[in-house]
């Protein structure tokens, strides 16, 4: 029997790399029934091999409504409200995407679950759930979030933990990469395109994280669900560095000058929200559950090159 994953949040960029995913597995000989959902109309230009379904997640009823109708095997949840300091000046906005909607799919879910039916929610959380005094993170490192992002988040993580499904929370940290029609930069695009321009720019050097390809996020995802593993993984980048090292990375990849970049210190820089210094992932548990492999930095620049240049 075909597996059936339904996706939320498909037109951001995790969304869009996971359907591209299944949908190249379904072209080996895999047989994924493939459900994207997302807000609105659907931003994928390939729009052939899967079914689109328009759902806001904050509506309860109408999350009941598609769940009940399409049945999933697997929901894996990307949508989230991820601009932290949008969150820390719009709480209620926050704590409704990324807690109230987690807990209307887990009771949608809860009221399908039977005999014949056991579904697996796969749940995709963050490293700001810690506090950075102490990374790089296991999974039984203790959290203790900085911002109300950080704290909606984990909420998210102990509903899901209490819910009756089977279930799985992949952590994971600054996701970059290149979707269809994309309304929100990330971190490597930005450096790019800023250096590019020839336009200075300031960026922090005492901030480290281990980024991550959303390729190699969309292939945890889909290996998790295949291997139907359930508890915490952290599945993010395999290379530690400070968000300077990694701009610099940027600008040698594309030859870019790099004394546009100036360092600065994260209290230099007015955020609504406080970042969490130091964090970056211990990816063991993901290897050997799963088989988790990402590609190191320097090879995600290379795709992500290579994608550039095809748009």
């Amino acid at each position: 029997m075909p597996k059936t994953i339904l996706i939320t949040g498909s037109n951001g960029l995790l969304g869009q790399k996971l359907v591209y995913n299944l949908l190249g597995r379904n072209r080996s000989g895999s047989s994924f029934h493939i459900i994207a959902t997302s807000k609105g109309e659907n931003r994928l230009r390939l729009q052939q091999g899967y079914t689109y379904v328009p759902l806001d997640i904050t509506d309860a009823e109408e999350v009941k409504k598609v769940f009940a109708q399409y049945r999933p095997d697997v929901v894996i949840n990307t949508a989230a409200m991820t601009n932290v300091d949008a969150c820390e000046t719009q709480r209620e906005q926050a704590r409704l995407l990324n807690v109230d909607a987690v807990a209307y799919q887990l009771r949608a879910l809860e009221n399908l679950r039977g005999d014949a039916y056991n579904p697996h929610f796969i749940h995709l959380s963050t490293d700001f759930i810690f506090d950075g005094e102490a990374g790089p993170y296991s999974e039984d490192d203790t959290p203790n979030p900085l911002s109300w992002y950080a704290q909606t988040k984990l909420d998210a993580e102990q509903a899901v933990m209490q819910s009756a499904v089977r279930w799985a929370i992949l952590r994971t940290i600054i996701v970059y990469g290149i979707a269809d029609f994309m309304s929100r930069s990330n971190v490597v695009l930005w450096a790019r395109e800023a250096l590019g321009n020839g336009k200075q720019i300031n960026v922090v050097n005492d901030q480290f994280r281990t980024p991550t390809l959303a390729e190699d996020l969309a292939e945890g995802c889909i290996l998790c669900a295949e291997k139907e593993a359930q508890g915490v993984y952290h599945v993010s980048g395999k290379d530690f560095m400070s968000i300077l090292e990694l701009v610099y990375a940027v600008a040698d990849y594309w030859q870019l000058d790099k004394s546009l970049v100036t360092p600065v210190q994260s209290a230099t820089i007015n955020q609504p929200a406080r970042r969490p210094p130091r964090t970056g992932f211990v990816i063991d548990k993901a290897r050997n559950a799963f088989g988790y492999n990402p590609r190191s930095f320097r090879e995600g620049l290379a795709l992500l090159d290579l994608q550039l240049q095809t748009v």
